[in-house]
């Protein structure tokens, strides 16, 4: 797999609170390309090799993926110079980008339904003012709708999508398959879990990276409190912010209507992020009935 790129940044230095500076941009076309690290396997984690094609010419290398910008920009390093390859051109000089890091993403896939007033509508349409409901039935608006826009060849682990299938969390839910990030909460026994935490190698999976396409968006949305609203019938958390926004594609449009970034408190209930903390009824619940999917339980532990 391999993605193409418009502009190289290269980084200039990184100031004392560990950012970034940019010089650039140069508009010099480059590829991206999985297989460096020996396994061409769709997806290049940070820490692994990449092939950097430039303008058809292949740079010297061997170069790292050490990171990712805010945007989702891969860092490269070649042991002496780092660089950013992007296809954003107004980055510009003198820009300081956050330092690489794994940020966590609380998203919808495309096509959920999110539960309203009016039935269920594709979080995809709902619009700033429009009303959900939460789990409890209370009415409440819509204060933003996030996107974020995922690269399938980048996608760290909190960015994995993750498939619940209809009927897999119990009494019938979700009643239509659902795709989450692997960070996004659901609510199940009155804990936040997380999807990937979930997974049980049968009917909740990981999304394969090959079987998507080169870039994905997904959506969160954010109500004035941390809330539990209905995706495709699922209780589902909304956006919490444990990063903040700049990750999102529209982060500019959140500045333009509030200004500055607002703190939203977590509910008050506990959280699961790993599968060795499911309380074990609900482990029980997600158990597959094909005991050959036991060793597969056993590595996602």
């Amino acid at each position: 797999m391999s993605e193409n790129f418009t502009h190289i940044y290269v980084i200039g230095g990184v100031d004392p609170g560990g950012n970034y500076q940019l010089q650039g941009p140069n508009a010099i076309s480059s590829t991206v390309s999985d297989g460096a690290d020996g396994v061409n396997d769709t997806s290049t984690a940070v820490g692994d090799n990449v092939t950097w094609t430039v303008s058809s010419f292949l740079f010297s290398g061997p170069y790292e993926l050490i990171g990712l910008t805010i945007d989702g920009d891969p860092v490269l390093f070649d042991g002496v110079s780092a660089y950013v390859a992007s296809n954003n051109p107004t980055l510009g000089p003198g820009i300081v980008m956050p330092s690489p890091d794994t940020s966590y993403t609380y998203c919808f896939a495309a096509g959920t339904l999110i539960a309203t007033p009016s039935g269920d509508v594709p979080v995809e349409t709902l619009t700033i003012g429009d009303t959900v409901l939460t789990a409890a039935a209370r009415p409440v608006p819509v204060r933003w709708i996030g996107r974020q826009t995922l690269r399938s060849l980048f996608a760290g682990p909190s960015q994995q999508l993750v498939r619940i299938c209809a009927g897999a969390l119990g009494g019938g839910l979700p009643y239509s398959d659902l795709t989450v990030t692997a960070d996004h909460g659901m609510i199940l026994d009155g804990v936040v879990v997380n999807a990937s935490a979930l997974v049980n190698g049968d009917s909740i999976n990981f999304v394969p990276l090959a079987d998507l396409p080169a870039q994905v968006t997904v959506y969160h949305v954010e109500t004035e409190a941390h809330d539990v609203i209905l995706a495709n019938g699922a209780p589902s958390e909304t956006f919490i912010d444990y990063r903040d926004r700049r990750a999102f594609d529209n982060f500019g449009e959140y500045l333009d209507l509030y200004g500055v970034e607002r703190i939203i408190p977590e509910m008050a209930r506990p959280r699961v992020s790993s599968r060795r903390m499911l309380p074990q009824q609900i482990r029980n619940r997600l158990e597959p009935a094909d005991a050959s999917m036991a060793p597969v339980l056993a590595r996602l532990a």
